[in-house]
């Protein structure tokens, strides 16, 4: 276990239908860098996972209501896929104005695979690089990104990949960009 994030904090914006492995494998690089994390829904109890957006993946304890969150309680924020659960946060305008409070305020934001549909709709993606699920591709580069197909992507304060098959490259980005983002000045 390395300390590189010990003392931050970092909240996972998901709701249900999210992809299980998009938040438990970034959640485990977090804890393992030393972050304490949050899960910060749309409602509470518990929220809905998936495996591959198709079977059922069990549940993850909502620690926060997004209405009830401030940004200023975290440090950096994570952005998992799923195609459900995006596609339901970008319909709530608490869970829009937390992630885009976010990018605009300069913390660090790391979004995998459908996670940039909330950014789009936050409108905080004209003239950003990226990468993302190729479904979504289309609506991020009509909400002004330049959208490319690798792995992981950093564009200042924001880290991208495309999917679970990145998820490697995607957490150890994610940490580094963390940490950097979070030194003092």
């Amino acid at each position: 276990m390395t300390d590189e994030l010990r003392g931050k904090k970092v909240a996972i914006l998901a709701t249900d239908g999210v992809e299980r492995i998009e938040v438990e494998e970034p959640r485990g690089a977090l804890h393992a860098a030393g972050a304490e994390t949050e899960l910060v829904s749309l409602h509470d109890g518990q929220i809905s996972a998936r495996q591959s957006d198709l079977e059922p993946a069990g549940t993850f304890p909502v620690d926060r209501q997004v209405a009830d969150a401030s940004v200023n309680d975290y440090d950096a924020l994570l952005l998992p896929g799923g195609t459900m659960n995006p596609d339901q946060l970008r319909t709530d305008s608490d869970a829009v104005a937390f992630a885009r409070a976010f990018v605009e305020g300069g913390k660090p934001v790391a979004a995998i695979c459908h996670g940039p549909w909330t950014l789009a709709e936050a409108g905080v993606l004209s003239g950003r690089r990226l990468t993302s699920w190729p479904s979504i591709r289309t609506d991020l580069r009509n909400a002004g990104a330049e959208v490319v197909d690798e792995e992981v992507v950093v564009d200042r304060n924001l880290t991208s990949s495309r999917g679970p098959q990145d998820l490697p490259v995607f957490c150890t980005t994610m940490v580094d960009q963390f940490a950097k983002a979070l030194q003092p000045a």
